[in-house]
Parts: structure tokens; C-alpha cells; sequence
């Protein structure tokens, strides 16, 4: 559940700043096809991984968590 929350997190933050996978992939040096699967749950980034995301994103990895501590929370 943690793991595709983290995903949810990470495709509201893109959306809202009206970017691609692809835009998403290159501000953070990834392959535009691993984002899709961390969006879609299907892959459990690294420490590394979501502190590269979260500067693209223009936030911190604690910002990133953050979305999906509430969204948990509301889940219960």
C-alpha cells in the first residue's frame, strides 16, 4: 500500500506542475519508463530514488512522504 501511495504522491506532484513522465525523467536522470512503474506501484524506489524525484519535483523526500502519510491516514 506504501508503495503505490509513494506512486500516487509522485503523479500528483507531476501533474500539478503540468509534466510528462518523460519531463519528470529528465529533470531526474531516469528512464521515463521506471517512472511509470514507481507511479504505478510497481517498483519500490531507492533512498537515492526519491530524493532525485523529490529535487525534480522541487520538494524533499520528507515533502514527498508527507503526501503519503495523508493519504493513508485518510485510507483508514
Amino acid at each position: 500500500m506504501l508503495t503505490r501511495e509513494f506512486g500516487l504522491a509522485i503523479r500528483r506532484l507531476r501533474e500539478a506542475r503540468g509534466w510528462s513522465q518523460e519531463r519528470l525523467a529528465e529533470a531526474a536522470d531516469m528512464n521515463r519508463s521506471y517512472i511509470g512503474e514507481v507511479e504505478r506501484g510497481a517498483a519500490i524506489p531507492s533512498l537515492v530514488t526519491i530524493d532525485k524525484l523529490a529535487a525534480a519535483l522541487g520538494t524533499s523526500a520528507s515533502g514527498v512522504l508527507a503526501h503519503c502519510e495523508l493519504a493513508l491516514a485518510e485510507a483508514l
